[in-house]
């Protein structure tokens, strides 16, 4: 342990860290001291290794010390860091704000695998449930052609995927809208859209006291809530995306794992190749559909019907 009275080399206390969170119950207490690090001192996780005799300075370690607590009382490290890693960018994220999974990278696979081949000149994307940005800006990024218009309910999210598209450099292609799925969105895109994703609240209610701690307790109810089932929002979101793909468009979500095959089902009557990819470890996670060339006449009453 790293006491008053000994240098606080960038070493030590990374060393005390690892240690102390290890102690607290942390499952990966060495990534969590790295990111810690690394944000504290604007150092990357490489250079904190290369410039281990680097002494804290007074600012570091009161930042590190309010850090670690945070962490250690079950803080999710991205809301303890104010940052998170994602594809080839790095977002801001903040307490309020749903904190990107690993798996919502599959979503920009899918849209830029797609766009590369069917997208022309100038694709618009959707991205809606857009929370802090991350699929949009990823896009976006990835694609400097895309336009992306994001949608999110919540104040604090399109607030904070503001942020991030600016800090990207990505404002005048990444719109961020306030409001209910695509209710906000400028009318003259409908039809017009090649591309609707979507990462939308997939955990049924009641399932919700049973998340662990650090979601539970932290992450905002409303991103998480998918309703008595875990669908009620996906089915909206296929019902919707109906009037804004053009023909041949496509439309990915991420969902449970237990609920991907159902989604796929509602999925079937207006889309064509259907499928489920699945994430890193296995697990159905993603709904990825091609809309159909003949459902233009039938969009509204399903809308009407579904929504």
């Amino acid at each position: 342990m790293v006491t008053a009275d000994q240098p606080w080399t960038l070493k030590a206390a990374l060393d005390w860290i690892v240690d102390f969170l290890a102690d607290k119950g942390d499952a990966t207490p060495r990534r969590s001291a790295e990111w810690i690090m690394s944000a504290v001192t604007n150092l990357s996780r490489l250079e904190l290794y290369a410039y281990f005799d680097r002494p804290l300075t007074m600012e570091e370690r009161s930042a590190l010390r309010t850090a670690v607590r945070e962490r250690a009382e079950g803080k999710p490290l991205q809301y303890v860091t104010g940052e998170m890693p994602f594809r080839r960018i790095v977002l801001k994220v903040e307490s309020g704000i749903f904190v990107p999974r690993p798996e919502t990278e599959i979503l920009v696979e899918e849209a830029l695998e797609f766009l590369r081949l069917n997208g022309g000149d100038s694709p618009v994307v959707i991205d809606l449930c857009t929370g802090s940005g991350c699929v949009g800006c990823s896009v976006a990024h990835e694609l400097p052609q895309a336009s992306v218009f994001a949608v999110d309910i919540s104040q604090d999210a399109v607030r904070v995927a503001r942020e991030n598209a600016t800090r990207l450099g990505l404002a005048d292609r990444v719109e961020v809208f306030l409001g209910d799925l695509t209710q906000p969105l400028p009318k003259s895109l409908e039809g017009r859209v090649d591309v609707i994703l979507a990462n939308p609240p997939y955990i049924p209610t009641l399932d919700l006291p049973h998340l662990p701690g650090e979601v539970r307790e932290f992450e905002p109810a409303l991103a998480l809530d998918g309703g008595s089932d875990g669908l009620v929002v996906a089915r909206r979101i296929i019902a919707e995306s109906l009037s804004w793909l053009r023909p041949g468009g496509l439309l990915a979500m991420e969902l449970d794992e237990g609920r991907v095959k159902e989604a796929i089902c509602a999925m079937d009557k207006y889309y064509e190749e259907s499928r489920i990819r699945s994430d890193l470890a296995g697990r159905d996670r993603i709904a990825v559909g091609f809309l159909r060339r003949d459902v233009d006449s039938k969009a509204g009453d399903e809308r009407r019907r579904l929504s």
